[in-house]
């Protein structure tokens, strides 16, 4: 665990708090950490970007694939 916060070593409430119920913040962002770290690996791992129909080939709606030059300009305004 991580040392307590400065601001709350001197006050003797947060040490009693610590001592009746543990350090619930340190705890707190011990499990935050954690939890990042797996996401990372978990995003890592699948931020391989989903394949691209080639043009011509059916989407997934069935339409061919749509380059955004094909689209029709916007209308201004």
């Amino acid at each position: 665990m991580r040392a307590e916060p400065v601001a709350f070593a001197e006050t003797p409430i947060y040490s009693r708090l610590v001592a009746e119920r543990g350090d619930v913040p340190a705890r707190t962002r011990d499990e935050a950490d954690r939890l990042h770290r797996l996401l990372e690996q978990v995003f890592s791992a699948t931020s391989t970007p989903a394949p691209q129909p080639r043009a011509g080939q059916q989407g997934f709606f069935g339409a061919a694939a749509l380059s955004p030059r094909a689209l029709p300009p916007s209308p201004a305004g």
